[in-house]
């Protein structure tokens, strides 16, 4: 169902370290299944960039389960992820912040790929998330393309949250050097991230494929900039969204 091929080249040698090593292009024959919406299955040619311990997860995320009642949270790296999470979860859990305190975000919120993101990551977190009592709320930076099957006709809720490419590939760039360990010049680091060769490259078409979905009924899609100009909007926003869930939290919406 996935066509792997290992990239090798000088902007790769000169940016990857121990975590991110071995990076694959990921691509997959007509881009979607039938099941996803006419618009994305235009025939475009479609790729991410990924690291060798995605490999064995593509086609368990591929048949992954899903339910309606599942909430995700999607964004390309250093978009607002946490930020995002954390006002979702205790807007669908009556802003219950003493639970939250107790209750890492990686508890309440897990990362669904992060096996296959960070070579030095132990453990199974597809296997930490199927086991996630309902409701469930999942992290993912995948692009929609590798994204479940069932993610197109269950129709969970999914928040999809942009930035611009200028403060992403910075926050990018200092996320690599103080998480994954990266010690070069961060000219280097740019030029991989404009290149497409970083981790869920391409940035551009991670973001316009979920904004083709900004429209779904099931899909929100919102900003970094929008939530740093207007938090209160985006709240509100994200409230409505979230439809019922939030009727214990006392918001307006």
């Amino acid at each position: 169902m996935f066509n792997f091929e290992k990239l090798a080249n000088e902007t790769l040698d000169r940016i990857e370290c121990p975590g991110t090593e071995r990076h694959y292009r990921v691509t997959r024959p007509g881009g979607y299944p039938d099941e996803a919406p006419d618009f994305l299955r235009d025939g475009s040619p479609r790729f991410s960039v990924m690291i060798e311990t995605y490999l064995p997860l593509a086609e368990r995320i591929r048949n992954f389960q899903v339910f309606e009642d599942d909430v995700w949270v999607v964004t390309f790296p250093k978009c607002g992820t946490t930020w995002t999470q954390e006002m979702v979860w205790l807007l669908n859990n009556g802003l219950n912040f003493e639970r939250a305190r107790k209750l890492s975000l990686d508890e309440r919120f897990p990362f669904l790929e992060l096996t296959g993101a960070l070579t030095l990551y132990g453990g199974d977190t597809v296997t930490d998330v199927e086991r996630l009592p309902r409701p469930r709320h999942i992290k993912s930076h995948l692009p929609a393309m590798l994204l479940p099957d069932a993610v197109w006709t269950v129709r969970p809720k999914i928040i999809y949250v942009s930035r611009g490419p200028k403060d992403a590939a910075t926050s990018f760039y200092h996320h690599y050097r103080n998480i994954v360990g990266y010690d070069g010049p961060r000219e280097d680091f740019f030029n991989a991230f404009l290149s497409d060769n970083l981790i869920y490259a391409p940035f551009g078409g991670h973001a316009a494929d979920y904004w083709k979905l900004r429209d779904e009924r099931n899909v929100l899609f919102l900003s970094y900039e929008q939530m740093k100009r207007d938090l209160k909007k985006v709240i509100a926003k994200t409230a409505a969204f979230l439809g019922d869930r939030t009727a214990g939290s006392g918001l307006q919406h």
